[in-house]
């Protein structure tokens, strides 16, 4: 029998970044809305999720990393603005954008996607928005959306602080009760000049 790993790859965030979060996820939860929030030490920029992945195929899948990122060149990435999905007004994922840097983040998802496309990984059909998830809303009385809502919206020029990308890495996360946890299963550096 083989085993399956539950798998993604990611971009990790600076410490300064982390932070930044840190302060704004704990303006963000007097709100009364039920939130559960992401622990700043778990927070990542997800490039792709790629689900149950077999432990005989994870050394394809990183060498497909590496070599989608071997010709980039490293980039900084600001973190700037807060939102949510699908709307402020009806919010299921809470998030923290980026500006400075996001062509290239978007350009290093591509370059991922169409390495693992070939190993049977599908390709997003919507659009890649870079954005860490910071927050995911439960069921709430109207008042409470309409509250979290308020808070976001004066969130909206949040600055976050920077991150270097110098590499993406390719993690296993265990889903537990007191939250997933995440392992590095393979680091691919961008290599470009």
């Amino acid at each position: 029998m083989q085993r399956t790993v539950r798998t993604f790859v990611a971009v990790e965030i600076s410490s300064e970044v982390r932070s930044h979060a840190r302060q704004l996820i704990a303006k963000l939860s007097e709100t009364p809305a039920k939130v559960r929030w992401v622990e700043p030490e778990n927070l990542h920029l997800t490039l792709k999720f790629l689900g149950d992945v077999e432990l005989l195929d994870m050394p394809a899948v990183c060498d497909a990393v590496s070599a989608a990122v071997a010709d980039l060149p490293p980039f900084d990435l600001m973190a700037r603005g807060a939102g949510a999905f699908p709307t402020l007004q009806r919010p299921r994922t809470v998030w923290i954008g980026f500006d400075e840097g996001t062509d290239d983040i978007v350009a290093l998802h591509g370059a991922i996607e169409m390495r693992l496309a070939p190993l049977g990984f599908r390709r997003e059909q919507r659009r890649f928005r870079p954005h860490l998830t910071i927050g995911r809303v439960r069921d709430c009385p109207p008042e409470a959306f309409a509250d979290l809502a308020q808070r976001l919206a004066a969130a909206a020029e949040f600055v976050g602080g920077s991150t270097d990308v110098n590499e993406v890495v390719v993690f296993s996360s265990e889903l537990r009760r007191e939250g997933p946890t995440y392992e590095p299963l393979g680091h691919a550096e961008l290599g470009g000049i």
